[in-house]
């Protein structure tokens, strides 16, 4: 036997510093090679065999070289982009629809790299694409590198009519484009500009703003229009802009007949921290708007805002309950209501001179509201309207948010018709 061979078993792992008791583990192969990475960590490939795993530890632990702690978020900030929204369940079982929490939602900065906010002209000339290439486009192409003869007038005519901008109109866009050029050539960007400057001759003396007398306490604005027409959006649009005024306001859910559109005026109560006086599905819309009026004035609300049910205007018996809204109210105050605002779906195209002229024998309309231009090529239907009835235009929409019903200005339309950038 040699001299190594009669040293005590372990002798060697003494000498190289290993464990006594590292002779008891299992051979390599059968160990779990992670585990070497931790100083004393356990066998888990035994483990599990064994059927005795380690508790999995949640908290941070002491770092190792190789595997540094991991930190727990700090509790205040747990969960601080979560916030609580109420549900209430409509009438009829309709799917429950989320209610924001009263008061103005605070403003966020666009995200790295995302486009700001459009302004209120890049909106309306986006929204309103469809309707200047249906009417500038295609009088561009109509006209450019012919030269001018009464036959091509009088296909551009053709081309504005079609366009709903109305006989007259049309008469006199053709006009004043001939005017001085028969036999020559004329530019995109002349035409364009032609057909603005006549737009807005047309347009500019009916782009009137909603005037909202303080000295009468509520002001009262009633509002009407066709099933579908964006009545009762329009209503909480035009109530979250005269709270940003400071007037206090008040709205009425007098459309009795539709329980989702109660619901939908509660909605934006809560959104815009304004009370609503709503009854039950099916009560009297003219007792609701006599009830309202009493409330607002008991708590000297600066304007209150009448919903009323959508009906199509051929309808005499509903027609004749609108009226009957219209006489209730003056019983209360007999100047009432002072604004009575038509708001008309601008994809109607011609069927909104009819509307006008129905609503306004009903209810004695006294200026518009148009909505969805940014989902129709017949805005030009608004031009014809304005030449026929002269009646003030308050707000245009193209789009769903507050910020896209915007009060109507003539010549920013008449350029967005025409295709022209601003200037």
């Amino acid at each position: 036997m040699s001299e190594i061979q009669k040293h005590k078993p372990g002798f060697w792992d003494r000498l190289l510093g290993r464990d006594a008791a590292e002779e008891a583990r299992p051979p390599e192969k059968t160990r779990n090679p992670a585990a070497s990475a931790y100083e004393g960590a356990p066998d888990f490939t035994t483990a599990a065999a064994a059927g005795d795993l380690p508790p999995v530890e949640t908290t941070a632990t002491q770092a190792s070289p190789d595997f540094p702690a991991i930190e727990k978020p700090a509790p205040e900030l747990a969960g601080a982009s979560l916030q609580p929204v109420e549900t209430r369940e409509p009438e009829g079982g309709a799917p429950k629809e989320p209610i924001p929490r009263a008061g103005p939602e605070p403003a966020t900065p666009a995200p790295a790299g995302e486009a700001e906010p459009k302004n209120w002209w890049r909106r309306l000339a986006d929204g309103m694409r469809r309707t200047s290439s249906a009417i500038g486009d295609s009088v561009t192409s109509l006209l450019v590198k012919r030269k001018l003869d009464a036959g091509t007038l009088e296909e551009l005519e053709d081309v504005l009519v079609q366009a709903d901008l109305g006989v007259d109109t049309a008469g006199r866009i053709a006009e004043a484009i001939g005017a001085g050029r028969y036999g020559k050539e004329i530019s995109a960007t002349e035409v364009r500009r032609i057909l603005a400057s006549e737009v807005e001759k047309v347009l500019d003396p009916v782009a009137k703003p909603l005037a909202i007398d303080r000295a009468r306490r509520p002001f009262v604005i009633l509002m009407v229009g066709v099933n579908g027409s964006g009545k009762t959006t329009t209503i909480g649009k035009l109530a979250q802009k005269f709270r940003a005024q400071g007037l206090k306001v008040m709205l009425a859910a007098g459309d009795t007949f539709r329980a989702a559109a109660i619901e939908q005026l509660r909605v934006w109560g809560a959104r815009t921290g304004v009370p609503v006086v709503a009854r039950e599905q099916g009560a009297d819309p003219a007792g609701l708007a006599f009830d309202a009026l009493e409330q607002a004035k008991r708590e000297e609300v600066d304007v209150l805002l009448i919903d009323t049910a959508g009906r199509l205007q051929n309808k005499t018996q509903l027609m004749a309950e609108l009226e009957k809204v219209v006489r209730v109210v003056k019983k209360i105050d007999s100047d009432a209501p002072h604004a009575t605002l038509l708001v008309l779906d601008a994809t109607v195209g011609q069927n909104a001179l009819s509307q006008v002229e129905l609503f306004g024998k009903a209810a004695g309309v006294t200026g518009l509201v148009m909505t969805k231009l940014d989902g129709t090529a017949r805005g030009g239907i608004l031009v014809a309207l304005a030449r026929k009835f002269g009646l003030p235009v308050h707000y245009i929409g193209v789009g769903e948010g507050a910020d896209d019903l915007q009060p109507f200005t003539a010549r920013d339309f008449a350029r967005a018709i025409a295709g022209l950038e601003e200037s």
